[in-house]
């Protein structure tokens, strides 16, 4: 019997911020009940390279060094923390995987960015950040370089989405369909687009995690069973599971 975690979208900023608090309490909780964990990308807000040495970047991976002793750990990249490699894979003994990602029983996984197609000044910059060269050029500067740079990134990001109609921002429904099709997935779960819900078709279930602003979101799967659920940040995490008990 499987039992998963999936969480994505903490754009974790700081080790005094209390989506970084939740996170920390929310893996070590759920590694003692999951078989694995799921990290659907934009753990971080930014992530310049496996060399940060900052405060955030070492106890973040050092938790989830921690989760990882007692279960599987999986992380995907998101549009946040593509930089994320093998130096952050030995630091966190976490596997990193493919977008999208099947499991072996069938669950579809993305972070769920490629699926906003008609976004296409922002697919056009995705592939440029995901291209080998743009990598191995950023991550040859310095750590402040890169520090500045990832500042400009998050401020021209913010001031171009405040722009852009919020329906070409969201997923695109034959993108979505197609990806189905294609993988003969009935179960699908994505982040990204920061409107958490559950959307049924005929021949789907397509979970969306919400991103941890005013709440903490995870989806659990327990075997066939999937539940969304949302956590307040101003108090302990508490399992869904502990408190059933």
């Amino acid at each position: 019997m499987t039992r998963r975690v999936y969480i994505s979208d903490l754009h974790l900023e700081s080790v005094q911020d209390l989506r970084f608090l939740r996170f920390r309490e929310c893996i070590d909780a759920e590694s003692r009940w999951a078989d694995e964990i799921f990290v659907l990308g934009d753990l971080f807000e930014m992530w310049i390279g496996d060399d940060d040495d900052d405060e955030l970047a070492s106890q973040a991976c050092a938790a989830l060094k921690e989760a990882s002793a007692n279960t599987l750990v999986y992380v995907m990249h998101g549009n946040r923390d593509f930089l994320a490699g093998g130096g952050f894979a030995e630091r966190t003994g976490a596997q990193l995987i493919d977008d999208p990602y099947v499991t072996d029983d069938n669950v579809l996984l993305t972070h769920g960015d490629a699926l906003c197609t008609d976004d296409q000044e922002y697919q056009r910059l995705r592939t440029l950040l995901r291209s080998t060269a743009w990598r191995a050029e950023t991550l040859a500067k310095s750590l402040e370089e890169r520090r500045a740079f990832g500042e400009e990134m998050r401020e021209a990001s913010r001031a171009t989405n405040a722009n852009k109609a919020a329906n070409i921002m969201d997923v695109n429904a034959a993108a979505v369909s197609q990806l189905l099709s294609d993988t003969s997935a009935t179960v699908m779960i994505h982040g990204h687009t920061h409107r958490p819900g559950m959307h049924r078709s005929s021949t789907a279930t397509r979970y969306v995690l919400g991103a941890w602003e005013r709440c903490g979101w995870l989806v659990r799967q327990d075997a066939a069973e999937f539940a969304l659920e949302c956590f307040g940040l101003r108090y302990p995490y508490r399992s869904a599971v502990e408190a059933q008990r």
